[in-house]
C-alpha cells in the first residue's frame, strides 16, 4: 500500500477500497494537468501535501504502470480541488491556454493580494488550494471575478502593520 502520510485506517467517507479505486486515475489526471500548467515536480509535491521526492516519484511510477496505489484522504482532497479548478477554468475560459494564463497572471481580488492564483495553489496549504477552487466556483456561478468597490483600493497588510498591533 502507498499512502500520503502512512495511515492505513479506514475513513467512513473514504474507505480504503474507495481510495484505492480513485487514487490511480486521480493521480494520473493530476499529473496531466500539472504538465498542462507547466508545474515543476516541487510545485506538484506542494499541491499534494509535500510528500518526500522519493514517495512522489514512487506514486508516479506506480500510476504510470497502472499498478494499484492507495493515497490518503488528504491527498485525494487536494487532487479533487485541482480537478475542480481545472473544470471551472474550462467553463470560464474559451481555451485551456486562457485558463492557464489566468492562473499565472497577478489578480486583483483581495484573496490573491495581487499575486497569481497559482501562488496559492502551489503554497502547500490545503485551505489556500480550496480557496482558489471556491473563488472559481463562485465566479462560475456568476458571483464575481473583479474586486467589489469596497475592496478596490485595498492594500495588502505588511509586516509593519501586523507588528504595530
Amino acid at each position: 500500500m502507498v499512502s500520503g502520510t502512512g495511515h492505513d485506517e479506514e475513513d467512513a467517507m473514504f474507505p480504503v477500497g474507495k481510495r484505492r479505486e480513485l487514487s490511480g486515475p486521480g493521480l494520473r489526471t493530476f499529473i496531466s494537468l500539472a504538465n498542462l500548467w507547466g508545474l515543476s515536480e516541487e510545485q506538484q509535491r506542494k499541491i499534494l501535501g509535500y510528500p518526500a521526492p522519493s514517495t512522489y516519484q514512487n506514486w508516479v511510477k506506480k500510476v504510470q504502470e497502472h499498478q494499484d496505489i492507495t493515497l490518503d484522504y488528504d491527498v485525494l482532497i487536494r487532487i479533487s480541488a485541482v480537478l475542480g479548478i481545472y473544470q471551472a477554468l474550462r467553463i470560464l475560459f474559451d481555451t485551456e491556454e486562457e485558463g492557464t494564463q489566468w492562473l499565472r497572471d497577478p489578480h486583483k481580488a483581495v484573496i490573491f493580494g495581487g499575486r497569481p492564483p497559482l501562488d496559492l495553489i502551489t503554497s502547500g496549504n490545503q485551505d489556500a488550494l480550496l480557496t482558489v477552487r471556491r473563488f472559481l466556483d463562485a465566479a462560475r456561478g456568476g458571483l464575481y471575478m473583479e474586486p467589489n468597490e469596497i475592496d478596490r483600493d485595498f492594500k495588502p497588510y505588511t509586516d509593519q502593520d501586523i507588528h504595530g498591533i
